[in-house]
């Protein structure tokens, strides 16, 4: 029979699929309503996309490593806390973990896109939509990345039961388990103090001239200030900018576990290259906080929900 638009909407609505989904789903079923909803049920699609429209912005991150030499952190979402703690979750994470530490993919999509390595008959995303099924609210793999280390080592730390997930890449000879203890000190700095970059050199100068425009804006309308001279006001920014990479930069940063409060990351990382016998320098890092910039609200996924099922 001719599938007609308003039985697509009615479907639609009473399972929340996708549109194109509940064409097929009636075309596969000569348009038996009922036989339809069955059809979407059993793949999934029903339970999964009905709740494409909430906020999944809890979750955790988890990170699998291969020995010091290899290690991925993943970022799985779902709606409320109480998932994030279940053991069911918990497992399917890991497993994404051990998936992302594998992986050739390049982006999210294409790491969706590719083979489950627990069950190859299916893709990473429709092993996410059946836990969807299972679990009964919206999850999302949002994002993955993976660290090798090619002269040197990597180390890991999670924090707040996966709420934080830290990779740290150094490159030294000395991979000892003296070195390792200080990169995972590190680890939990990068954690604790949220860095942008390791050192200054990764700052762009559009970066920090966009930052020096910012601050003379400030300053100008500052009353008091906007009437000190020119060479006053260029100091302030200068200032105020080193202020500002002593924050954001990793080696520029007061040491958490220093003695004194005053010892940087740098200095620490050349007393333990002394130590070591040989130069450890971190190379990069990578931190995964979960939910960090999911800022939607409610009411703008409502919305989005509501266009969708006026399209």
């Amino acid at each position: 029979m001719a599938i007609s638009a308003s039985m697509v909407k009615e479907l639609r609505e009473m399972t929340g699929a996708g549109m194109m989904d509940c064409k097929k789903a009636l075309n596969e079923t000569d348009g038996d309503m009922d036989a339809a909803v069955e059809f979407l049920r059993k793949n999934g699609q029903a339970k999964a996309e009905k709740k494409a429209g909430r906020i999944a912005a809890e979750g955790i991150c988890k990170i699998a490593s291969e020995g010091d030499k290899s290690a991925a952190v993943v970022e799985v979402n779902s709606e409320t806390d109480f998932v994030a703690k279940n053991e069911k979750f918990q497992t399917f994470v890991a497993d994404v973990a051990e998936q992302a530490l594998t992986t050739s993919a390049a982006d999210i999509d294409a790491f969706l896109a590719e083979k489950w390595a627990k069950d190859t008959s299916k893709t990473v995303n429709e092993a996410l939509v059946e836990q969807i099924a299972v679990i009964g609210e919206k999850l999302s793999i949002r994002r993955f990345e993976k660290v090798t280390a090619e002269n040197g080592c990597v180390v890991s730390y999670t924090h707040g039961g996966g709420k934080i997930g830290v990779i740290v890449e150094a490159q030294t000879t000395a991979v000892t388990d003296a070195v390792k203890e200080a990169l995972t000190n590190i680890a939990m700095q990068v954690a604790a103090l949220t860095p942008k970059y390791v050192s200054r050199d990764e700052v762009s100068a559009e970066y920090i001239e966009h930052e020096k425009e910012i601050l003379r804006a400030q300053i100008m309308n500052d009353p008091k200030e906007s009437q000190k001279p020119e060479k006053v006001i260029n100091g302030m920014i200068e200032g105020r900018v080193s202020k500002e990479m002593k924050e954001i930069c990793l080696l520029d940063q007061v040491y958490v576990k220093a003695e004194d409060g005053k010892q940087t990351v740098a200095k620490y990382l050349e007393q333990v290259s002394k130590e070591a016998g040989s130069d450890v320098k971190v190379k990069r890092f990578v931190r995964f906080e979960t939910g960090e910039g999911i800022e939607k609200k409610e009411e703008d996924f409502a919305a989005e929900v509501a266009a969708q099922m006026n399209a």
